[in-house]
């Protein structure tokens, strides 16, 4: 039987399956009557995958507009039809490539930077997903997207392959990045390895795995769930009286003291989470997003 069950697990996800599948594998373990995942990883990418049960699901944006690190490997000199280790070989190129040359080139593309999305990925065009396209060997024209590198570090060049720490802004394309720096060294470049490591102020060694979850007995497996309040840790808190804590609560708009703007956390005062709301400079608390029912903890009842 499925339960009924909020709150948020941090998975390890394994090389070899998607997404949806690792989401499917812990939606079982827990049998839990709801549940999405927070950010798309390849099957040739591992790493940080939080799942969401219940009215966590709700808050999914939070994380999917948070900056993201990850452990990229880049192979140099092998460029593919999918910008990643997944597609076919176009072309082999000799690598003539030394340290000395290496930072000058992430230093490009460090910051603000223009991105051209690949043509395998699951944007859409005319309500037909790119990749779909592609994979007829049709090429649509995309139109450049901005994007931040917070952060591009090199942890080790060795033979043909850069190890490099990438910490960007939502909407940013590894492989991309990674195929726009081989051209900018010369020989080209295909992203070989992807692990995620963080996202939206979630760590990855804070993560279980698939294993661990399958090895552990239900008890063990509710203790590694996170509270669904941990997804607004980002964001300003406002507390509300009883009486204003359930006007909010019914969706109606109420009048702050309190100098908050924009959006933020909404509690009741002492008590639960009650959703998310947006503040206006004239002091209007207006709901966003509402927890259907508050509860005490991240789980409920069967």
């Amino acid at each position: 039987m499925r339960r009924r069950l909020d709150g948020v697990l941090l998975l390890d996800k394994p090389v070899g399956i998607g997404s949806n599948a690792a989401l499917q594998a812990v939606k079982r373990l827990y049998r839990a009557a709801k549940a999405g995942h927070a950010g798309t990883l390849d099957p040739l990418a591992s790493g940080l995958l939080p799942v969401l049960f219940g009215e966590a699901t709700k808050f999914s944006q939070m994380v999917l507009e948070a900056d993201k690190e990850y452990l990229a490997q880049a192979l140099l000199g092998v460029t593919t039809t999918t910008g990643d280790a997944e597609g076919q070989v176009l072309e082999h190129r000799p690598v003539q490539v030394d340290f000395a040359c290496i930072e000058p080139a992430l230093a490009a593309f460090r910051g603000e930077i223009e991105q051209v999305p690949p043509m395998f990925s699951a944007l859409k065009h005319e309500g037909r997903p790119l990749y779909a396209l592609a994979r007829k060997g049709q090429t649509i024209v995309r139109a450049p997207r901005r994007v931040r590198i917070h952060e591009l570090v090199l942890l080790r060049f060795e033979g043909e392959t850069l190890e490099l720490r990438v910490r960007c802004s939502k909407g940013t394309y590894v492989r991309t990045l990674v195929e726009d720096i081989g051209r900018a060294l010369g020989p080209g470049a295909h992203l070989s390895g992807l692990r995620r490591t963080a996202a939206s102020g979630f760590r990855l060694q804070d993560a279980v795995t698939l294993d661990q979850l399958q090895g552990a007995d239900a008890a063990r497996r509710d203790r590694w769930l996170l509270p669904t309040e941990r997804l607004l840790d980002g964001l300003p808190r406002v507390d509300l009286p009883a009486l204003m804590a359930d006007r909010f609560e019914q969706g109606q708009v109420i009048r702050l003291s309190q100098g908050v703007a924009g959006r933020c956390s909404v509690y009741r005062e002492r008590g639960a989470l009650l959703g998310v709301g947006e503040a206006a400079a004239s002091g209007d608390l207006r709901p966003r997003r509402l927890i259907a029912k508050p509860r005490e903890t991240s789980q409920a009842a069967e």
